[in-house]
């Protein structure tokens, strides 16, 4: 079963201008079956995959024969695995000057976007990608999400259904097979994660402590970085949990949500906050696998968080629209906090997460110190579980979850 992807019209565009398409994510979000959709549509485009040995060291020992052998148009998935072949697909797209040439996959974002930044500059459109939105299981439209530009809320979400969603998450194969267990899947999904991306990328002596630390970053979804504690809970060092995060981050399982920051504004906190992006795996490498002792446990009020600031990034990247310059919270050594602002048009948005259902007019007491911001406030959001817009004063409104 196909679920259509928010972002194929997006690289269709971008196959139109650009000679080279990159998609980046995450193992099994679903990069491949896009592409192979594309291939569908045109049977000139040609497949060829790294994860086979034997290509792969003909590509790292002969790119230029490789692509002598597989002529463009051509889709190269796990590019990441020969490097080698990016230099040598610029000479023929210089050469060609003919878009749509190569779509290439990659398990490893920003090694990866790095990689392909220096080599490929102005020749290639970079589209990231995670698990399946919300909108996109439903097959309804989406916007990025804005307060001032809310979407249809579509089926009306309990709190029943909505833990059931966020203890399932939105890897494909889940969604497409119901009657897979979700600790089935993410059990063999952190194996392969293992002895593909992480025997690939570095040397881990400890497999077992790596996926210690891997449950200790789930175990503080939606809270900020703190390395010098997640390193004593695994009993690694502070470098090495540094370098662990930067590749749970590059892998495409997490995100890390940064600070407000601008040069007149002094007191604000250096840390970002952690969200692992699909809230399935989180629950797994937690041990919840019941949606009502989630719901009734300590964590609801992270993971609920982690599944709507997740969907809002997918809102954006389903679009093709760069996130890192246009969200962030806000924190100052007053505790005074907002969950999520969004910069925009030379506005600053600002989105409180709830898990209650009439949170009130208590969740917006914060928003008050954004008038000592440099930026034009617009409307705010309280994200909760109404079953409706409901507007609070003049600027703020309650948003039904099911709207992003």
């Amino acid at each position: 079963m196909y679920i259509p992807r928010i972002m194929e019209s997006k690289l269709r565009y971008l196959a139109e201008h650009f000679p080279v398409v990159m998609v980046c994510g995450a193992r099994q979000v679903g990069k491949t079956t896009l592409l192979n959709r594309l291939k569908e549509e045109n049977e000139k485009i040609q497949y060829v995959t790294l994860d086979y040995p034997r290509l792969r060291i003909l590509a790292r020992e002969d790119p230029g024969l490789f692509l002598q052998q597989y002529q463009p148009p051509l889709i190269i998935d796990e590019i990441q695995y020969a490097p080698e072949l990016l230099s040598y697909i610029k000479i023929q797209v210089d050469q060609s000057h003919q878009n749509g040439s190569y779509y290439l996959t990659g398990s490893q974002m920003f090694h990866m976007m790095k990689n392909v930044s220096q080599s490929l500059a102005g020749r290639v459109g970079i589209l990231s990608m995670y698990s399946l939105s919300r909108a996109e299981i439903l097959g309804r439209e989406t916007v990025p999400f804005r307060p001032d530009r809310i979407g249809p809320a579509g089926a009306a979400e309990t709190v029943t259904t909505l833990f059931e969603r966020i203890l399932r998450g939105g890897m494909p194969q889940l969604i497409a097979d119901p009657g897979l267990l979700p600790e089935d899947y993410f059990g063999a999904y952190t194996q392969t994660y293992l002895e593909r991306d992480i025997r690939d990328l570095i040397a881990v002596k400890d497999e077992g402590r790596f996926l210690r630390f891997l449950s200790c970053a789930a175990a503080r979804t939606g809270q900020e970085v703190n390395l010098a504690d997640m390193a004593k809970d695994v009993e690694i060092d502070r470098k090495t949990a540094e370098s662990w995060l930067s590749l749970l981050v590059s892998s495409g399982l997490v995100y890390l949500l940064q600070p407000y920051s601008r040069n007149t504004i002094k007191r604000i906190v250096k840390r970002p906050k952690l969200y692992f992006m699909d809230t399935g795996l989180a629950c797994y490498l937690t041990y919840w696998n019941q949606p009502r002792a989630l719901e009734l446990s300590a964590m609801a009020g992270a993971m609920f968080k982690s599944y709507v600031l997740s969907e809002i990034v997918k809102s954006y990247v389903g679009h093709g629209i760069d996130v890192r310059s246009r969200l962030c919270y806000y924190r100052d050594n007053n505790g005074k906090e907002i969950d999520l602002m969004i910069l925009e048009d030379g506005k600053l948005y600002p989105v409180e997460i709830k898990k209650s259902a009439d949170p009130g007019k208590a969740a917006l007491k914060n928003f008050t110190v954004l008038d000592s911001l440099p930026e034009v406030v617009g409307e705010g959001a309280v994200i909760c579980m109404t079953p409706m817009v409901i507007p609070l004063d003049e600027k703020d409104k309650l948003v039904p979850v099911a709207c992003i």
